[in-house]
């Protein structure tokens, strides 16, 4: 009987560290699923009066990255913020690059959505939003998705943020866009 017990331990045991396995290789492969050919266009850093807030990187199958074709966007953080202020900052961008202002329905939807995707981060977290054409974004943290977003609409107006050229900061996106010599 207690050899019996000890084979069923032990075959429990394997199958929850197979499984574990399994779990982990899901979680580690991440936003890369979605594109697998994806490579490094470019990167920088953004500072805000002199703190370094995050490190960002682009990545894309094509090197020449734009709203046709998927990308992921991939923010390293250096700073504890709230996920109400991402979310904040994000909106308060998305308003100031469209030139104005977003009706209310649509401000509460994007919110709400955002507030689903972002988390409070601290020096270390790690946020990738990939950008899938004609479907909408996709939100993962330190490698897991966290939040789907089909809004086409959305998307383009949260990358927007980095990529277009009324970005807050034309140094870093001309680095993530591989611009720089």
């Amino acid at each position: 009987m207690a050899a019996l017990t000890s084979r069923l331990c032990s075959a429990l045991l394997l199958t929850l560290a197979l499984a574990s396995t399994s779990v982990q290789a899901n979680n580690q492969s991440g936003w890369r699923e979605q594109l697998p050919q994806a490579e490094l266009v470019g990167s920088g850093d953004f500072s805000w009066f002199g703190f370094s807030v995050y490190n960002a990187k682009l990545w894309s199958p094509a090197q020449q990255v734009n709203f046709s074709q998927p990308f992921a966007l991939e923010l390293t953080y250096r700073r504890t913020i709230s996920r109400e202020t991402l979310v904040e900052t994000s909106l308060d961008e998305i308003r100031r690059i469209n030139g104005q202002p977003l009706d209310r329905e649509q401000q509460s939807e994007w919110t709400q959505q955002m507030s689903q995707a972002f988390v409070d981060v601290k020096d270390g977290t790690r946020i990738t939003g990939v950008f899938l054409p004609d479907q909408g974004c996709r939100f993962y943290v330190d490698g897991k998705l966290q939040h789907v977003i089909d809004d086409q609409e959305f998307a383009r107006a949260f990358f927007s943020i980095w990529l277009d050229p009324q970005t807050r900061s034309p140094k870093l996106r001309a680095a993530l866009l591989g611009l720089n010599p």
